[in-house]
């Protein structure tokens, strides 16, 4: 277990408190019984220096008892999203789109605040009241075993109390975790959707529907809270009844001569601590629901088996590099098995081969293209990389040897620099300026004032398209992969840049296997071999001369797009 000994220190100065806390109604009661009484001023004294030195050592107490719960819940909460993120790192792109990315984020900040509020209120005053409550319980009982019955009568109402507020509040914390996920939703698709949303002029829109959700998430909360609010002043109220209850009957039993004043004092007390200690465990108590829909969560995520699983003993290795074979692969998302993306697709690429994938949009080329890094698992047939099925691989292994280029070029907020050495994390600057050359990067870097030091905004928003789009070729250039997979990677570029890029590319890439995923036919005729899919299957294989004369679906696409003298 980590924290032992945080936790041991917390226990001890738990202990502690409570001991001094308890000790003091004892020494009073003796001070007023036998100093007052007698009106021995040395005994009061005596008794009030040791009250003195005993408060101090519960303050210093105190003070440790705060300092280590709050080291050890800020700890223990930092593991909690240490090990949360290192999980969502293993989940694979189905499981991000079950629970969603909104979701996990709430989850991993929101869920784990929730959970750290908790246990802070659990180290605090979780492990003293219970404790407490009994210890000063039985203090009650000893000095009068009447007015304890007072008490007893008592607790059976608090924890009738407790349980109802119990009950209604966990429906009401798991619905405001759920608009807190449809608030941040909506909040993540406005702030990435920003241009789109004012060149439609839709800002009303999104802020009623914005506003919508947030008015959700603000009536489920204040429901919570009011429940919350409600409890404490008739608790109070309660407890107000039971000490003048007290207080009554122990005046009768002074003026009967069988109580002594110091001893009452001494059990109001006693009867606070006992009460007060169960007010506050009442109080966690109610909290608990919330914070146990936010562990739920978070253990939803921990417990999540990925569709797609490392094979941490798997091949890390081949003689060759470069050989891909697709053998009458099929594939469906889960829960669709009988519509399928992808079928019996089968084909052969080697290294220094180009091959082209088209097709009409939803034909499934990102879908087949994203099979390889394993994004996804097939659902029938294999894909071999060097004769080795992908899943026998580790997927360290087996992604180290692909260079993968999505179609949305996605940039980190960091420098030029530190984007591509996300390729390859000890690159050297000669690299990157190469690395930039082949993919047309080069110009526009030697303009900004940093250089390859000049400093990308979040998603590189400070970028054009198409200069993301080279950096994120330049990117996977730099790793020098086996298999280069461009997922439609040349779109917001303009055909002489296009051309040039090819161009570099093609001697760059000669001992390496090139997948190009793409739209325009001038990317692509070039190509030695281009798979033409349609509605997931292949309708043709062959070069761009020969598909012209053999694929009606690949004509089509030429026609719309060359002219008459360019498809002669």
């Amino acid at each position: 277990m980590r924290n032992k000994r945080l936790l041991l220190l917390d226990f001890i100065c738990v202990f502690g408190f409570i001991l001094i806390e308890l000790g003091l109604p004892t020494l009073l009661a003796k001070m007023i019984d036998v100093g007052v009484v007698n009106q021995d001023t040395d005994y009061i004294k005596r008794q009030g220096m040791l009250m003195i030195g005993i408060t101090l050592i519960g303050i210093t107490l105190n003070i440790l008892l705060g300092f280590f719960g709050a080291k050890l819940t800020t700890t223990i909460v930092r593991d909690i999203r240490d090990d949360l993120y290192e999980k969502i790192q293993t989940l694979s792109h189905q499981e991000y789109e079950d629970i969603g990315v909104s979701s996990l984020i709430t989850r991993t900040t929101n869920d784990a605040y929730q959970i750290m509020l908790f246990m802070g209120i659990i180290l605090r005053t979780g492990f003293m009241t219970p404790m407490m409550f009994l210890s000063s319980l039985y203090m009650v009982m000893r000095t009068s075993p009447s007015l304890s019955l007072a008490v007893i009568f008592s607790l059976p109402v608090l924890l009738i109390g407790v349980v109802i507020i119990a009950k209604f509040s966990d429906p009401l914390s798991v619905k405001q975790q759920k608009n807190l996920d449809r608030v941040n939703s909506i909040l993540r698709e406005n702030l990435s959707g920003l241009r789109v949303i004012r060149a439609f002029v839709n800002e009303k829109f999104e802020e009623e529907r914005f506003d919508r959700v947030n008015k959700d998430y603000a009536e489920s909360s204040k429901k919570l809270y009011k429940l919350m609010i409600a409890a404490q002043p008739a608790f109070f109220f309660f407890f107000n009844v039971v000490m003048v209850l007290i207080i009554w009957f122990g005046s009768v039993q002074i003026n009967n001569g069988t109580l002594q004043v110091g001893n009452l004092i001494a059990f109001i007390e006693y009867i606070f601590h006992a009460l007060f200690s169960f007010m506050l465990f009442a109080s966690v108590f109610m909290m608990y629901p919330r914070a146990n829909v936010s562990a739920k969560r978070i253990q939803e995520v921990f417990d999540t088996e990925p569709t797609v699983k490392g094979n941490e003993e798997g091949q890390e290795e081949t003689s060759t590099e470069g050989y891909l074979t697709f053998n009458n692969v099929t594939f469906a998302y889960p829960g669709h098995t009988e519509s399928p993306v992808i079928r019996n697709v089968s084909f052969t690429a080697s290294p220094g081969e180009t091959v082209a994938f088209i097709g009409s949009t939803g034909s499934g080329k990102s879908t087949l293209v994203q099979l390889i890094p394993r994004f996804f698992d097939v659902s029938k047939g294999e894909i071999l990389i060097d004769g080795v099925n992908v899943r026998d691989y580790s997927l360290a292994a087996l992604r180290a040897k692909i260079g993968y280029i999505p179609q949305k070029a996605l940039l980190f907020t960091g420098t030029i620099a530190e984007n591509l050495r996300f390729g390859k994390e000890d690159a050297t600057l000669e690299e990157m300026k190469k690395a930039a050359e082949i993919a047309q990067a080069a110009a526009f870097i030697e303009q900004k004032e940093k250089g390859f030091d000049e400093v990308l905004s979040e998603g590189g928003a400070n970028f054009s398209g198409g200069q993301k789009q080279r950096l994120a070729i330049a990117r996977a250039i730099i790793r020098k992969p086996a298999i280069y997979i461009f997922d439609d990677s040349f779109s917001a570029l303009d055909f002489q840049t296009d051309a040039a890029l090819r161009a570099a590319l093609k001697k760059e890439t000669t001992d390496a296997t090139v997948l190009i995923v793409a739209q325009r036919i001038s990317t692509i005729m070039h190509a030695d071999k281009i798979i033409v899919l349609n509605e997931g299957n292949i309708v043709g294989i062959g070069t761009h001369q020969e598909l012209l004369k053999t694929s009606s679906v690949y004509y089509d696409i030429a026609a719309s797009q060359l002219t008459e003298e360019e498809l002669a």
